[in-house]
């Protein structure tokens, strides 16, 4: 298996999964990455997957959908265009592997995510998260129509996932969220080298995408909410007391004015 991050608009990331022969996406925001990538492979797209409802993922969905390809999506989201509606503990199967839903809502009420942990009958690799826009390499995502407390509980059980896990965010928000990131916790030495992987990455045109849950626990200040320096970044700004979901929710406000 191959996964590929096919760049989109200025800054998306429609995530492609490929056997050589058979192909899935995930987040089409627009058609024409996606029909490229198939012509360039000679691949035919056999299903879709949607982590949640904004044009940016789903736009180029109605150019997709020729023939019988099914279409995985949100259950508690209306998406014009989506064939199978899922939610927490479904689980999916393409080419012969298993594809876990799991609720993820915050960013949006209804957002989900798909996780590839295990394929029969496959070579062994690494666990592979789509997470949408959930969590992002050394960020997370705004809130639309979901709540604090629900991105607080959601980015907490992505944080449960193994360390090797795969992250493929929808966004190359990586350079920016780094900087907000030193911000938060000038001391963390991992965020420097980090930053300097990152940065050569871009200077070559390629994808800071997939990181890793083991980098994300390391980097991410929304999933280090109990590390001193921290909890003492999120006091200085309006966090109500140390508690984790406080600090998390005074980190949130901060980056959405930094």
């Amino acid at each position: 298996m191959e996964l590929l991050a096919l760049p989109a608009f200025t800054d998306n990331y429609i995530w492609m999964l490929h056997n050589g022969q058979q192909a899935l996406v995930v987040d089409p925001g627009e058609a024409s990455p996606v029909l490229d990538a198939l012509r360039q492979r000679g691949l035919t797209l056999t299903a879709i997957l949607v982590t949640h409802h904004h044009p940016d993922h789903t736009g180029g969905l109605r150019s997709l959908q020729s023939g019988h390809i099914p279409v995985y999506g949100p259950r508690q989201e209306a998406i014009a265009g989506i064939t199978h509606a899922m939610g927490e503990g479904d689980v999916l199967e393409w080419e012969g592997i298993g594809i876990r839903v799991m609720d993820v809502p915050g960013h949006t009420a209804g957002h989900i995510a798909y996780l590839i942990e295990h394929a029969p009958h496959q070579a062994p690799f690494d666990p592979i998260a789509f997470v949408g826009d959930t969590l992002f390499s050394a960020g997370c995502g705004r809130l639309f129509d979901g709540s604090m407390n629900q991105l607080f509980a959601s980015l907490t059980r992505l944080k449960q996932l193994p360390d090797a896990t795969r992250v493929c965010a929808a966004h190359e928000y990586t350079l920016s969220n780094l900087r907000f990131a030193k911000a938060v916790e000038p001391n963390n030495l991992d965020l420097g080298a980090y930053q300097s992987h990152c940065e050569a990455l871009r200077a070559n045109a390629l994808p800071t995408l997939p990181s890793t849950m083991r980098t994300e626990k390391a980097v991410n200040p929304f999933l280090r909410c109990t590390e001193p320096e921290v909890v003492s970044s999120a006091l200085q700004h309006g966090a109500k007391d140390a508690s984790p979901e406080a600090v998390f929710a005074a980190l949130r406000l901060w980056k959405n004015t930094f």
